[in-house]
């Protein structure tokens, strides 16, 4: 079901037809910049039609400034503001869809997942089971922030489509002849508030976050991602960074790039997650 599917955020939802296991979680998955909630739902790469092959509950928000979602819900728009926004709003969809299942299990890709981390760090209102978070780093490449901060005055960015798909795709071979074409339906502007934000805030702010969670944490990076600062020595800060967690499980995967769900990759990752939330469920009941 597309729609608004709560409060004033459109999204994609994907409900159990049948009665639920009472180790089932309920999947949030949260899109990064420049993608909507569509990111989770590209015929062929979808993460949502997984989910919903393992009888799991899934909902997709599009993030303020997103689709059909009201850019001024977020505030400034920051990584922070959108955090604070969408935990008031998944609490209450935790009342509306999360009858039945044991709890909250969050995936974030890229910006979504800086994101959903810090939902995971700070949302101690909601029933948060675990998260898996893919195409998020550390540190972002020397000049990327400036590069965003040079932009016109416009609270929407939007990026063309050519210089997108370099830096979202790895090498040739690491993704079917398919893409980067089925994935220009998610395409969108992104808030400029976002993007300088990742490039010039998250980096001060990531081992904070980090080390606040107590969840469960799935991590995977892309070896060829053109938005980070990326080597095992980078996936393995990540990983001691979540000091508190109580399971890490933390990982490079190797020639792909950014969006690695659209990715010859892509169906191994969205298994692996699905896998992860199952376990962190099965370990919560």
């Amino acid at each position: 079901m597309d729609g608004k599917i709560f409060g004033q955020l459109s999204g994609k939802l994907r409900l159990a037809k049948a009665g639920l296991r009472r180790d089932t979680p309920l999947i949030v998955a949260i899109h990064g910049g420049t993608y909507t909630s569509a990111y989770f739902d590209t015929p062929g790469y979808s993460l949502m039609d997984r989910a919903e092959a393992l009888e799991i509950p899934i909902i997709a928000p599009d993030r303020p400034g997103y689709g059909s979602s009201p850019l001024s819900l977020a505030g400034d728009g920051s990584i922070d503001g959108q955090a604070r926004y969408l935990i008031d709003s998944l609490a209450d969809a935790w009342q509306r869809y999360g009858r039945g299942t044991c709890g909250i299990f969050l995936i974030g890709h890229s910006i979504g997942g800086a994101i959903a981390a810090t939902i995971a760090s700070t949302g101690a209102k909601l029933p948060i089971i675990g998260l898996a978070v893919s195409g998020v780093g550390m540190r972002t490449p020397e000049g990327h922030g400036s590069q965003w901060e040079r932009l016109p005055d416009t609270p929407i960015v939007e990026l063309p489509t050519p210089l997108k798909d370099q830096l979202m795709f790895g090498p040739p071979g690491a993704y079917d002849d398919s893409m980067p074409a089925a994935s220009h339906a998610a395409n969108t502007g992104a808030p400029k508030a976002e993007l300088v934000d990742i490039t010039n805030g998250w980096h001060k702010r990531v081992q904070r976050i980090l080390g606040n969670i107590t969840a469960p944490v799935h991590y995977r990076q892309a070896e060829n991602d053109a938005l980070w600062i990326v080597d095992e020595g980078e996936v393995s800060a990540f990983a001691r960074a979540c000091s508190q967690s109580r399971l890490v499980d933390a990982a490079m995967m190797k020639a792909t790039g950014h969006c690695m769900d659209f990715h010859r990759i892509g169906r191994a990752l969205q298994v692996q997650q699905l896998g992860f939330a199952l376990q962190c469920a099965a370990q919560a009941t």
